[in-house]
C-alpha cells in the first residue's frame, strides 16, 4: 500500500525545472508543435479532427467506468435527435463536458470550483456537486491494489 507525499507549493524551484535536459526537450516539443501547426493548416475542416479526437477521449475515459459503447453508436447519436441508450448518452455528455471545460479555460484562463461543478453537472445531469468524505478507498480492479485515504477527500458525484 502506497502513501501520499505532501505536494510542494507551486511554482517549483526554477533550478529544478530549467535543467539542460528539460530545456532540450522543450525545444524539440516546440519544433514538433510548429510542424503540427503547419500540417494542421492543410486540413480543410480542422473541427472534424478535433471532434473525432474529443469523442474518442470521451469514449475511452468512459470505459474506465465500465461504460462501453462503439464509435458507430456515438456518431449515430450525434446525428440523431432520438432518445439514446444511457451508456451512449453518458459518453456524449462527457464529450460536451470536455468542450465546456475547454471553452471556460479559453475565456478565463483557468477553472474555478464552480466551473468544475458545471462540467461535472454536464456529465451526470444532476446538481449533486462536491462533498467532503472521510476515509475514501480506491481499488485498482486490475492489480487489486487498495489505497485508503484518511482525512477529508473531496469527492464528486
Amino acid at each position: 500500500m502506497g502513501h501520499i507525499e505532501k505536494l510542494k507549493k507551486l511554482p517549483p524551484e526554477r533550478e529544478k525545472v530549467e535543467t539542460v535536459k528539460i530545456l532540450r526537450q522543450l525545444s524539440k516539443a516546440s519544433q514538433s508543435l510548429g510542424e503540427l501547426k503547419g500540417i494542421a493548416k492543410t486540413i480543410p475542416n480542422q473541427a472534424m479532427l478535433v471532434n473525432a479526437v474529443v469523442l474518442q477521449e470521451a469514449k475511452d475515459s468512459s470505459e474506465i467506468e465500465n461504460i462501453i459503447t462503439t464509435q458507430d453508436e456515438l456518431y449515430k447519436a450525434l446525428a440523431s435527435q432520438n432518445k439514446q441508450p444511457s451508456q451512449v448518452k453518458e459518453v456524449i455528455n462527457y464529450r460536451k463536458a470536455i468542450f465546456t471545460g475547454f471553452e471556460l479555460i479559453k475565456q478565463q484562463g483557468f477553472l474555478r470550483v464552480k466551473d468544475i461543478e458545471t462540467i461535472q453537472k454536464t456529465i451526470i445531469e444532476n446538481n449533486a456537486g462536491i462533498r467532503a468524505m472521510s476515509g475514501t478507498v480506491l481499488k485498482n480492479d486490475k492489480t487489486g491494489e487498495i489505497r485508503i485515504y484518511k482525512g477529508t477527500v473531496t469527492v464528486m458525484y
